[in-house]
């Protein structure tokens, strides 16, 4: 006997389908009834596959669509609008003509498929019309007294109309119906040739989650291939379903692992449900719906659900989306209402400005007034928000307009008032002479007394010209800055406790320079932290001594620790804490120590990285004698480094402590 190979037969049997498809397919077959054929067809074999369901390994979880509107910006559910039904026209009020008139454009202007019942209908009205009207010829011939026999039957010239435009109709019908059978077996060659495709997977020798992945993109593609001959209908999903199934048996896809697939599709879904919720936390709306559609993107790429789930979960993800859009919108409303209400503010501010240019303003004294009112308005323009779109660059052209109405005004009063300039500059220059004149005073009380007269004079002389008005007042300033600093020194220096502080300072040093570490190196350690401790608390010392007793400190406490056999990272450590106390004393020290402190967390995460390649490296060594070598070499970067990571952190925490870094 001989054997059959039964891929042979199967490709004989696709062949026969093809040739027996073209021999009986009839072009004018309901494709709608195919489709429901193919459909049991398709859920009768899958029952066989043990469960295991292609429809669902196959298919996107079919959740409601979503769309982000522009008006309200709100996501909704999309109409299908495929499946909206128009009711029939109604033909039954046309007259003969109107029919005839419209059974030509209908044939003219719209596919044969489309428009079948429109003209069996207008046919119908038609013959009626015109043998309603023969009927009526009739009777009116044999009422006005002819006879049957001398009567002629009347042939109206819109029949031949209308039989000339149905033959029309039949050949556009056979010339469409031609193409459709014509795709018709196009498809069906596609789908055996889908077919071909997955009966070659289980030949294949790459991994089988790549396999498995053109096996969806082939069920992909045999989904949206259009319908095929009905004939051949039957053998091609009986194939389809037989080299399905040998696939399944072949990558060993069960139950179990579906619904596995299911599950992490759920837990995705939830995590993004949680996700949404969360949003509704987020304090900026506008962000949060930013997020929100991409969470929506997202959902759409994620695989379907269980069945039992897959209502519920939906309605869940909706509902947050809801309420996101629902403080979406709020928050438009809202800025809307405060964008009013920064108009009616902004309105405010531009009618005070111009009642100010409308008064009659005679001297410096009131233009001073008067500025210091408009910049205070200004300072108050720039706190206040937008105004609407509309109004808000014709709001802001108005303040604008009356703010340089004002100080143009004010230019001009002072351009025509240069002689009061020059002499309030004399008096100021006066004022600049006696300051200086008393600069070098020690008659503290006194010579304050009559600087603070002088100041409170400066003040009530009116402007100079602009050019000098800077450089007189720099000069001013600077002969009663020397004398307040004079003062400020003298009696600085008069304070004991800065004294008795020195003294106490100097006894540190002098017993740090007499220091005996002897044998105990831990003891001594803590003795020379005890002496760092009582540094810190003694308090400031004359301005004078500062940088001498520090670094006269510095480097007995240093020139110690170096005596001890410690390791580096506690010296470094102990250090660092001397240089933090002594700058306790500077006021610009902070923003240093700041500095410090973000490099030395640059360091550490830069060393942690470090850290995390030198180990990965080490994997990648060969087992050799260069190899072992290499490694010993790489573990002890890594140990130093790990060291170098835990002396920072301690700099780090000291820093926090200290209250420098702050």
């Amino acid at each position: 006997m001989t054997s059959k190979n039964p891929d042979d037969s199967v490709r004989k049997e696709q062949s026969g389908a093809i040739e027996k498809a073209a021999g009986t397919e009839n072009a004018t077959h309901n494709e709608k009834a195919q489709e429901t054929e193919s459909s049991e067809s398709s859920e009768t074999t899958e029952k066989s596959l043990e469960d295991v369901s292609e429809k669902e390994m196959n298919k996107s979880e079919e959740a409601p669509a979503a769309k982000f509107e522009e008006g309200d910006q709100k996501i909704e559910e999309i109409e299908d609008l495929d499946n909206i039904v128009l009711p029939p026209v109604d033909y039954s009020g046309y007259s003969k003509h109107d029919l005839v008139e419209t059974l030509g454009l209908i044939i003219e202007n719209r596919p044969p498929a489309e428009i079948r019942n429109d003209i069996d209908r207008i046919k119908v009205l038609f013959y009626k019309k015109l043998k309603l009207e023969a009927e009526e010829k009739k009777n009116k011939f044999l009422d006005g007294g002819g006879k049957i026999e001398d009567y002629r039957v009347w042939v109206d010239p819109s029949e031949a109309q209308v039989k000339h435009l149905l033959q029309k109709y039949k050949e556009k019908k056979t010339d469409y119906n031609k193409i459709q059978e014509a795709e018709k077996y196009e498809n069906l060659k596609k789908k055996y040739d889908i077919i071909d495709k997955i009966k070659d997977l289980v030949n294949r020798e790459e991994s089988i989650n790549k396999t498995f992945h053109e096996f969806r993109a082939l069920q992909n593609e045999w989904h949206t291939t259009g319908v095929v001959p009905q004939s051949a209908l039957k053998d091609l999903w009986e194939n389809y379903h037989h080299y399905v199934e040998i696939f399944y048996d072949y990558i060993k896809i069960n139950k179990e692992l579906r619904d596995l697939d299911l599950k992490k599709n759920l837990e995705a879904k939830v995590l993004l449900c949680e996700k949404a919720e969360e949003l509704l936390l987020e304090p900026n709306p506008i962000n949060a719906f930013r997020i929100l559609q991409d969470y929506h993107n997202q959902w759409r790429e994620i695989g379907p659900v269980p069945q039992e789930s897959k209502n519920e979960i939906w309605e869940r993800f909706k509902e947050a989306t809801s309420q996101v859009n629902k403080r979406h919108h709020e928050y438009f409303e809202k800025q809307k209402d405060d964008q009013r209400k920064n108009l009616e503010a902004k309105i405010a501010l531009c009618e005070e400005v111009e009642a100010i240019n409308v008064l009659e303003i005679k001297n410096f004294r009131d233009f001073d007034e008067k500025a210091e009112k408009v910049v205070a308005l200004q300072k108050m323009w720039r706190t206040i928000g937008f105004a609407p779109k509309k109004q808000n660059n014709k709001v802001y052209q108005r303040f604008r307009d009356a703010c340089d109405s004002f100080f143009e005004k004010k230019r001009a009063f002072y351009s025509d008032n240069k002689e009061i300039q020059l002499n309030n500059l004399q008096l100021k220059t006066e004022l600049c002479i006696q300051a200086e004149s008393l600069q070098e005073s020690t008659d503290w009380k006194a010579t304050s007394d009559a600087l603070i007269r002088l100041q409170k004079e400066w003040k009530e002389i009116g402007p100079v010209p602009r050019k000098q008005s800077e450089k007189s007042w720099r000069r001013f300033r600077k002969a009663c800055d020397q004398f307040f600093n004079k003062k400020a020194q003298f009696f600085a220096e008069l304070d004991t406790s800065y004294e008795d502080n020195l003294k106490a300072k100097l006894a540190v040093i002098e017993e740090l320079e007499k220091f005996e570490p002897g044998t105990d190196v831990q003891a001594a350690f803590e003795r020379l932290k005890e002496m760092q401790r009582k540094w810190t608390e003694i308090g400031f010392v004359p301005f004078n001594m500062k940088d001498e007793i520090t670094n006269r400190y510095r480097n007995a406490l240093n020139k110690e620790f170096d005596k001890l056999k410690i390791g580096d990272e506690d010296k470094s450590i102990l250090k660092y804490k001397t240089k933090l106390d002594n700058l306790k004393i500077n006021p610009k020290a902070n923003r240093k120590i700041r500095n410090e402190r973000d490099k030395f967390l640059t360091k550490i995460k830069q060393m942690e990285n470090d850290i995390v390649l030198w180990e990965n490296n080490i994997g990648f060594f060969a087992k050799s004698a260069n190899a072992d070598t290499m490694i010993r070499e790489v573990e002890d970067k890594i140990e130093n480094a790990k060291k170098m990571i835990k002396t920072l952190e301690e700099k780090v925490k000291m820093i926090d402590q200290s209250g420098l870094g702050d």
